[in-house]
């Protein structure tokens, strides 16, 4: 497997998996559900909550029964075609190589909560002044942070392949 160009990913796609499964068990072992702690003067707040519905809360107040399946469904999906990107080079770079990675990570870690659960446990909560950003966890974070790696990539770098196509001309 470490023979592979994309076996470096998956090793940051276990270690994500693995980090959002360890805090999720710790807040879902030793904490009741609607749990709060202000960790941070009531800037940053320790939660325990289920989200059954997507990111922010989507379709969390939903009563149907094909919610959870095709999420868990589309999840299985986007890591199928995550993974192929990744090993057949598909990628791009670096970067994009590292967010698809803490996508495919992020990916699982939700959809396993699904498939035990039913929901996502989450456990961070930011508040400014009134502002509340919905709770979140290890998984939406490194999806979040992946997204952003893909991005910067994709502006950046196509910035650079201009620069370094001008360059090749003169």
């Amino acid at each position: 497997m470490s023979g592979t160009p994309g076996a470096r990913w998956l090793w940051v796609s276990l270690a994500v998996l693995a980090a959002d499964r360890a805090t999720k068990f710790a807040i879902e072992r030793y904490t009741s559900p609607f749990f709060r702690h202000s960790i941070v003067s009531d800037i940053v707040v320790l939660v325990h909550s289920q989200n059954p519905g997507i990111a922010f809360g989507v379709f969390s107040n939903s009563n149907s029964s094909w919610l959870a399946p095709l999420l868990v469904l589309s999840s299985v999906a986007v890591m199928g075609l995550l993974v192929w990107m990744i090993f057949t080079g598909r990628a791009g770079g670096p970067l994009a190589q590292c967010g698809l990675a803490l996508i495919l990570g992020g990916a699982a870690g939700n959809a396993l909560d699904r498939l035990m659960h039913g929901g996502v446990t989450d456990f961070l909560e930011v508040r400014l002044w009134t502002y509340i950003w919905p709770a979140f966890n290890v998984a939406d974070s490194a999806i979040t942070i992946g997204a952003i790696l893909v991005l910067f990539e994709l502006l950046v770098g196509s910035r650079e392949q201009v620069a370094s196509t001008e360059r090749g001309r003169r």
